[in-house]
């Protein structure tokens, strides 16, 4: 089984270098490519309350033959569950369609600052964590200026921020600003824009010289920058070559060549956590 090394974030709360992500993958099938993933080696699932599959992700996790204790499960409370009350019951019920005694991560999936209203969802992931509703706290899409605020106004600090990040958009100041303050950076969509991106003429040659596929190649640059990733496979041999890609060493000029495909308009949809508002 391949070795995948781990990060850790500034109070031991430790997590594997590639997860498995799970946007889209619902019903029977979800659940089945969550246990097949489990078997493979993943020991992170990656869901969130707004993918509608929580309860097929939670039927994957029980179904495995891997100890629960080692596998960490993260779900996400949407914007629309901010508010104190509502989030609170949103934590609850996450924990109650996954089926498990307490989620292992819980993050905000977006900080949607027009609302205002993201300090009061981390006061309400600060209070589950001490009732043991959830073990680890954490955010998604936040800035170092939102990052700031919530520690300032509970003394709490997240343990990871999920952001985009892949080689088109690959967030050299955040991924700083985290590494600093012992923040975990967990990338979604690692893969970016992924046919344009896996075409790319240096990631095929750096692929070439290791003997591996473009996308391990991508992968590798993320594990080489202290960056967690969770791309979604739901075939086995794909779970397989993604998680394999942890063992794959770039040298310092591999991961700048790379690095360097970054663009100002590199990210996916235009999303910008200062502007961009989810439901």
């Amino acid at each position: 089984m391949t070795t995948v090394p781990t990060f850790t974030a500034h109070n031991g709360f430790a997590l594997p270098a590639i997860g498995l992500g799970t946007y889209g993958l619902n019903g029977d099938a979800g659940a089945a490519a969550v246990t097949r993933g489990i078997a493979a080696g993943y020991r992170l699932v990656d869901t969130a309350f707004n993918y509608e599959n929580e309860g097929s992700v939670g039927r994957g996790v029980a179904a495995s033959d891997v100890d629960r204790a080692e596998i960490i499960v993260t779900t996400k409370l949407p914007g629309r569950h901010h508010p104190t009350a509502k989030a609170r019951t949103s934590i609850e019920e996450s924990r109650s369609r996954l089926g498990l005694d307490a989620t292992d991560l819980h993050l905000i999936h977006w900080p949607n600052p027009s609302q205002d209203e993201y300090v009061q969802a981390w006061a309400a992931l600060v209070d589950a964590q001490a009732r043991g509703v959830v073990r680890q706290i954490g955010v998604s899409n936040f800035l170092p200026e939102h990052l700031e605020r919530i520690e300032q106004e509970t003394g709490v600090r997240p343990v990871l921020n999920q952001i985009e990040v892949h080689p088109f958009f690959p967030q050299e100041e955040q991924l700083a600003y985290h590494r600093e303050h012992g923040i975990l950076t967990e990338a979604w969509s690692p893969l970016g824009r992924a046919k344009e991106l896996l075409d790319e003429a240096v990631i095929r040659e750096i692929a070439s010289a290791h003997d591996a596929t473009p996308a391990q190649t991508v992968l590798a640059w993320h594990v080489a920058r202290g960056t967690v990733s969770i791309p979604k496979a739901s075939s086995l041999e794909h779970q397989m070559a993604n998680l394999a890609a942890a063992e794959i060493a770039l040298d310092d000029a591999e991961v700048t060549a790379i690095t360097a495909l970054g663009r100002p308009d590199g990210r996916l949809f235009g999303a910008d956590p200062r502007t961009h508002e989810e439901s």
